[in-house]
């Protein structure tokens, strides 16, 4: 017997946490239990090659959005290649249409419903009776008849023996199945477990080397509070939480193996105070200075307590999730979300004053009552809240979310394969939606990116709106067929510098320059300097005199003097524009740990003039 989970993922740089989980539960089979995990980047020949070299007698998958489309395919070809095989699917993916998943995937023999453990180390039990039940009648038939058996015998004794066993499926909780005669059979729901009875996941990974490259997905809760109507977590509001003994153990292997990163898969991590500030505070004390921890919070329902400890610890310790979705009142609503949009403000801006702590601020398009301009206003007040990153999503109609059961009320029409995106609804068009299209993706490499941070802030004081600004540049990267392409970071420069030029006065262009010059350099030495940013030879001697009269000229790779005409940093501030000589040297040695930008200096009067002699 040989059990195959696996798990297609949408990253190599992802992990898949379910089927960690099935086989650390299911700790009386795991020598018979191997792991597989690929992603939806290879080829699906590589993938049902590599199944097909393991020959395994039970195929299990992990069925997400993001993967069903390529797991059928393999499926369809691997049923194929092998009939004898038993092939189950689980995850949320097939979880709430499971009968119709049967129906129309004759090829799988089932289906697991919602959590897993259990039910997987059921049908492992079951399928090993049952090949052990074949084997002893096997020998039992050879062994009275000294007849050789026909090549027929076998798979007759296999199938009256299956059929008796397969009454025993009816028993295991959380599946369905098909019976011999193509009836589809849904077993009784499994009760939720004691979380704290899982093993840990990772148990059978204890040396972790094979993460060194790959996020870590980790939960200490099950379930959520509360009950927003796009999600599936909010079906399930009974929050199981992991005895916090227990999870500082396993956090412990974490930081001791110095991991890049643990990501919680808590759907809002601290809706219970004392388990998320008995996390904080763990991590805190045991921080090994790599490690970084991110959690998906409720930024509202954090109080003074929690913020005072959340200000204490190690740049780069920790990032934070916040999902606002929307701004609007009526969505906010619609969507049966609970939120405190000044107390969400209040707390984003205080942590971020703190500079310690990276924070992911989430809006969704397609909401009930959320029109383009709407839309446009949530935009605008998140960004206001100057997260590290805005992600600008699309609703997705998932399969057992409510908003599935009221999309037609609300005129929500959405794609027919998974991810079910959100193609227009009552408020929002189709046209509207490709222009946030733009928008989303302006906003990824201009501000998410955190290299224009600087040339945007100076911008900032000249546009009507921060959408209003994303919008044209979509505008412009689509009417210059610039979309599409594949642009390098110099030449994502380059473009914005031409938008600049086309959409703003000369003054404002020529500040807007060498603020860019600034972004390029806080982030990185550069080898070779853009085209918009010669360096005049005085300057080359200047740099040089400077590195010596400092006795640091073998330093010359990690530090960078860089010559400007105007104030750069009063016209980030304020936005005025003030001619001035101004040198700024850049530390290569000493980056931030939050966003690894340089550190940088602005040479004194007195420095400068040891530079000029």
């Amino acid at each position: 017997m040989k059990i195959l989970l696996t798990a297609i993922n949408a990253k190599y740089i992802h992990s898949n946490p379910a089927i960690y989980y099935l086989k650390s539960y299911a700790n009386e089979y795991r020598d018979y239990i191997e792991l597989a995990e690929y992603t939806i980047n290879q080829y699906t020949d590589d993938i049902l090659q590599s199944i097909y070299r393991k020959k395994p007698t039970m195929l299990a998958f992990s069925c997400y959005i993001w993967n069903i489309s390529m797991v059928e395919e393999i499926i369809r070809e691997y049923r194929k290649l092998d009939e004898s095989v038993k092939i189950w699917l689980g995850g949320p993916e097939v979880s709430y249409d499971p009968e119709e998943c049967l129906k129309r995937l004759p090829e799988i023999d089932g289906v697991m419903i919602g959590e897993g453990e259990a039910t997987f180390t059921e049908l492992a039990e079951y399928y090993f009776q049952l090949e052990n039940s074949f084997l002893h009648s096997r020998n039992v038939e050879t062994a009275d008849i000294d007849i050789k058996c026909d090549e027929d015998t076998p798979k007759v004794l296999s199938s009256n023996n299956e059929k008796d066993a397969r009454k025993l499926l009816s028993e295991i909780a959380g599946i369905a199945y098909r019976t011999e005669n193509g009836e589809v059979i849904v077993t009784k729901a499994r009760k939720p477990m004691d979380f704290t009875r899982l093993p840990f996941l990772y148990q059978e990974a204890m040396e972790l080397s094979e993460f060194s490259n790959r996020i870590i997905y980790y939960e200490t809760s099950r379930g959520c509070p509360f009950s927003c109507s796009y999600c599936l977590s909010s079906i399930d509001k009974r929050v199981r939480f992991r005895d916090i003994d227990l999870v500082c153990q396993e956090l412990r292997l974490f930081l001791d193996k110095k991991v890049a990163q643990v990501k919680f898969i808590d759907r809002t991590f601290n809706c219970k105070k004392s388990h998320a500030m008995a996390i904080w505070q763990f991590i805190k004390e045991h921080d090994n200075g790599i490690t970084n921890f991110h959690f998906e919070i409720a930024a509202d329902i954090l109080d003074e307590e929690q913020l005072s400890l959340l200000e204490t610890l190690r740049p780069g310790l920790i990032q934070l999730e916040i999902g606002v979705q929307s701004t609007n009142n009526k969505t906010i609503d619609a969507i049966n979300r609970r939120m405190d949009l000044n107390k969400v403000s209040e707390n984003v801006a205080r942590i971020k004053n703190a500079e310690n702590i990276h924070q992911h601020l989430d809006l969704i398009a397609g909401l009930p009552y959320e029109d383009y301009n709407s839309f446009g206003n949530s935009f605008n007040e998140v960004y206001a809240m100057k997260p590290d990153q805005l992600q600008l999503g699309f609703l997705k109609v998932l399969k057992g979310s409510y908003m599935e059961e009221v999309c037609k009320e609300y005129g929500i029409v959405y794609k027919a394969k998974p991810p079910y995106e959100v193609l227009y609804t009552k408020w929002l068009s189709y046209v509207d939606v490709i222009r946030l299209k733009g928008v989303e993706e302006m906003t990824e490499v201009y501000y998410n990116s955190g290299q224009f941070k600087n040339t945007l802030a100076f911008l900032e004081h000249f546009i009507s709106s921060p959408f209003a600004f994303f919008e044209d540049l979509a505008r412009y990267y689509d009417n210059s067929g610039l979309f599409g392409l594949n642009h390098n970071r110099i030449r994502r420069y380059e473009i914005l510098l031409d938008f600049i030029e086309e959409c703003f006065d000369t003054k404002i262009v020529s500040v807007a320059k060498q603020i860019m010059i600034f972004d390029l350099y806080h982030r990185e030495r550069l080898k070779t300097r853009p085209s918009f940013a010669p360096y005049p030879e005085e300057y080359k001697k200047v740099f040089k005199a400077y590195m010596t009269s400092q006795g640091t000229s073998k330093k010359g790779e990690q530090i960078h003097l860089e010559h400007f005409d105007y104030d750069i940093v009063e016209a980030v501030f304020s936005g005025d524009i003030v001619k001035k000589d101004l040198f700024i040297k850049f530390d290569y040695q000493k980056k931030s740990m939050l966003h690894g930008e340089a550190e940088f200096t602005i040479l004194t009067e007195k420095e400068i003039d040891t530079v000029n002699m």
